[in-house]
Formats: structure tokens, C-alpha cells, sequence
């Protein structure tokens, strides 16, 4: 770990060592405060998003919280109002350049912008370094020579650090934290980035990343709409990510894979002896979410008998089990996905109209593999890096990604995911996808 400057102060004679909270996604960022603050004779926790740090918050005796000038669950300005009228006597400070602003000055003030301070410079110093070393206008990272060099490029190239400018304050800390990674042309309340499971930077992709983090921190049900493999099931899981509820379970439930017959007590659960087979009684999905969420997979092929319980527990939050007669009060947030016009169902019949407008209050659509068809170098290497980390990562050349981007791709993302395993497969020991392995199983453009 790189050395930063630690200034060496006095030892006081304290009843409880002073505690401070770094809350930053990076984690370099983190670690850069934690090893200056250690310096400064405090001891340190670190929470990856305000979520996370408000639930220290109200688990620790902090004295004190350095905040990211982007939060990737909540947006800046509402942490540090809510924070400050939560938490009063824990000083709070942020990494967006008007600390004053933050809590009224008190007794660490100075050291903690001290430490602030420092870990913004380190982390400029090595970025300039890392620029002599590396030219600013080289376009792509070389590929390796060797006599299969021509054949194979990179997949996607990588973004080109550019120099650091030498600017004060807020700016400078701008700049640093776009060449830790962020997305050029965004501002810090990190609403337009794009979210790390949701692969692409298209318009729409992003609009989807911006639509998941300003629903996530709210409790209002969620409709995903779009195309079968397009990752309506990854926009579920992120909207819990972000969500306060995310150290509570994430209960998902095909609704067009369990038999009709089964789906009413799968969900609701069900007591002993309610029906032929019932030796015992059993917690449904929707109770087993309490405190977290439930998402609701491929909810246009539930039955319109079901539906009508499912709108009771939409509407008021209690659920009965089969064979029961007695009501459970539970606390779950409804995330639902289809590949249906759901809208066009409810207004067929076909769907229980007053159930679609309590599940779509907020509506997700997922747009198809075509529709950001410039993504698919960055889909291809995020795919391949995680087909990698079980068997040796391979390459791909650019006939293939030629081959690839000629398909139209009626299974979407997770048809490429499938399209480049069998690939990986079919290369057998050689380390480069060649467009021979890519096969797409018979299906015709």
C-alpha cells in the first residue's frame, strides 16, 4: 500500500477513542481517509453508500463523518439535511467543496478537512503519475506483441486518463473523482451514472440507471417492462441494492413457473393439513420478504383468480394463508418485471386493471439488445470476464465481434451470454474466440 502523510500529534489521555465514518463507493477514497485518520489517532469505519452509513450511524458512538461527494443509494443534499436532524452531535463533513455548510463547526473540524485534504492531494499525485507513464492522447492500451497480435483486440478499448488539471477546491476534486472511474459530463449527484450491473452507456441504458436510483430510496412499487433476457431480473436486484431495505432479503418468485394450484399457497404460504399433501405449515414468499422486497418475475401469466388476493396485499399490506383465517401484517416493497404489454392486457381484460395501476406507479422498460447495439463490446467483455473467473479468460478477435454484431438478437443479453459460452467451449484450449466458434444454435436473422 502506497505511503501517504501521516502527521505524528500528541497522545491524549481520552475515555473513548474518537470514531469517524468515511462513507464513499470508492474504495480507494476509503482507504486513503482510514490511513490518514489512523495517523490522527482515530478509529475509522467505512460504509460503502449513506444506507450503510446510517445504519452505523445509529449502531456506533461516531464522533464524526466524512461523506463522498457522490453517494451511489442516495442523493447528496437529502443525506446531509436528514443526517444533520438525525444525528446532530456527530460532525459531518463532505468531499463537494462547501463543507461549511455540512453541521456547525466543531472541536475535529480541522483535522478531519485536514485529512480530507490530504487524501484528495495523494490521490492527484498518483493520478499525474500514473499520466507520465501512460501518454494522454494514446487512443487505446497496446495489445501484447506476439504472433497472434493482429488477430486480437481488446475488448472494450480502455478510457484514456486524461492529465489532471490543476484546479482548486471543488473542481480539482471533480476531476479526481471522474479519473477514479466516473462517467465524463456528470454531475455529482451521480443520478445519470451508470450503475455497475446495468452494462452500457447508450441513452437508454443510462436512463434505466437514472430511473433505478431516483426510484430506489422510496418505497413506491416498481414495473419492469421489456423483451425476455433484456435484465429486467439485474434492474430488480439493483433497485434493492440501493434501497434501504437492502441488508433485508430479496425474495423473487417466478409467477410462470409454478403450477396454478401451487402458486396461491407458494405465495401466501399455508397451514397444516389445508390441502391434500399439506403434512406441515410453510411460510410463503411474501411473508419470507418482510423487511426487504418482493419481486414479482413474469407477473402478466398470474392467474386473474390470484390476482385479486395479490391487489389485497398490495393495497393494505396484510396477507392470509391458506387454510387460515386469520390476517399477517407485513412490511414489503413490490417489485414486478413482464415481457407483456401489460397495460394492453388491462385494458383487454386479461389483466386485473386495478392491480396494474397499484404495480405500475413506477415503470422501468429494458430495452432490447438492438436498441443499444453500440454496447455490445462492453457486453462482450463484461460477459467474458465473468465466464473467466472459473476456467482461463479468453479473448475475442474482431471477425467475431463483426459476426456478432451482424446477429439481430432475439434473445437479447442473456442469448450473447449463451453465444459466447458454447463459444468458449467450442475454442477448446485456445486463448482466442475466433468467429468459427461463434455458433448461434440455429437460429436464423
Amino acid at each position: 500500500m502506497q505511503a501517504f502523510p501521516v502527521p505524528i500529534l500528541p497522545s491524549h489521555p481520552r475515555t473513548r477513542p474518537r470514531t469517524a465514518l468515511v462513507a464513499s463507493a470508492d474504495r480507494s477514497f476509503r482507504q486513503r481517509l482510514a490511513h490518514i485518520l489512523s495517523g490522527l489517532r482515530w478509529q475509522v469505519r467505512e460504509a460503502e453508500g449513506g444506507a450503510q452509513a446510517w445504519a452505523e450511524a445509529e449502531s456506533a458512538a461516531l464522533d464524526a463523518v466524512i461523506v463522498d461527494a457522490w453517494l451511489p443509494d442516495l442523493e447528496l443534499s437529502e443525506f446531509v439535511r436528514d443526517f444533520r436532524g438525525n444525528f446532530p452531535e456527530v460532525e459531518l463533513v463532505t468531499a463537494a467543496g462547501s463543507n461549511a455548510a455540512e453541521s456547525p463547526r466543531g472541536p475535529h473540524r480541522q483535522e478531519l478537512l485536514y485529512a480530507l485534504r490530504q487524501s484528495q492531494e495523494t490521490d492527484t499525485a498518483a493520478w499525474n503519475a500514473a499520466s507520465e507513464l501512460s501518454p494522454a492522447h494514446e487512443p487505446t492500451v497496446p495489445p501484447k506483441k506476439g504472433p497472434q497480435s493482429e488477430l486480437c483486440c481488446p475488448v472494450p478499448a480502455l478510457p484514456v486518463r486524461q492529465e489532471a488539471p490543476s484546479l482548486p477546491g471543488a473542481e480539482a476534486a471533480a476531476a479526481v473523482r471522474f479519473a477514479a472511474g466516473r462517467l465524463p459530463g456528470k454531475t455529482d449527484s451521480g443520478v445519470n451514472e451508470r450503475l455497475p450491473e446495468l452494462v452500457g452507456d447508450a441513452a437508454c441504458m443510462l436512463e434505466v440507471s437514472r430511473r433505478v436510483r431516483l426510484v430506489a430510496p422510496r418505497m413506491t412499487p416498481v414495473l419492469i417492462e421489456g423483451p425476455t433476457g433484456s435484465g429486467k431480473e439485474l434492474v430488480a436486484e439493483a433497485v434493492h441494492r440501493l434501497s434501504a431495505r437492502s441488508r433485508r432479503p430479496l425474495v423473487t418468485i417466478n409467477c410462470a413457473a409454478i403450477p396454478e394450484a401451487l402458486l396461491e399457497a407458494e405465495l401466501f404460504g399455508h397451514t397444516r393439513g389445508a390441502f391434500t399433501g399439506a403434512v406441515q405449515g410453510r411460510t410463503g414468499r411474501i411473508e419470507a420478504a418482510d423487511g426487504g422486497t418482493l419481486f414479482l418475475d413474469e407477473i402478466g401469466e398470474m392467474p386473474l383468480g390470484l390476482q385479486s388476493k395479490l391487489l389485497r396485499f398490495v393495497e393494505c399490506g396484510e396477507l392470509q394463508r391458506v387454510g387460515d383465517n386469520e390476517t399477517v401484517k407485513v412490511d414489503v416493497r413490490v417489485i414486478a418485471a413482464t415481457h407483456r404489454p401489460l397495460a394492453q392486457q388491462a385494458h383487454d381484460g386479461a389483466f386485473r386493471s386495478d392491480l396494474y395501476y397499484r404495480l405500475a406507479v413506477f415503470l422501468i422498460r429494458t430495452p432490447s439488445l438492438i436498441d443499444h447495439a453500440e454496447d455490445l463490446p462492453l457486453l462482450v467483455e463484461s460477459i467474458l470476464q465473468k465466464l473467466g473467473r472459473d476456467v482461463p479468460r479468453k479473448r475475442i478477435d474482431q471477425a467475431a465481434i463483426e459476426k456478432l454484431a451482424a446477429h439481430n438478437w432475439p434473445g437479447n443479453v442473456r442469448e450473447l451470454e449463451h453465444v459466447l459460452e458454447r463459444g468458449m467451449i467450442l475454442a477448446g484450449e485456445s486463448p482466442v474466440l475466433t468467429s468459427r466458434e461463434i455458433d448461434f444454435g440455429g437460429i436464423v436473422n
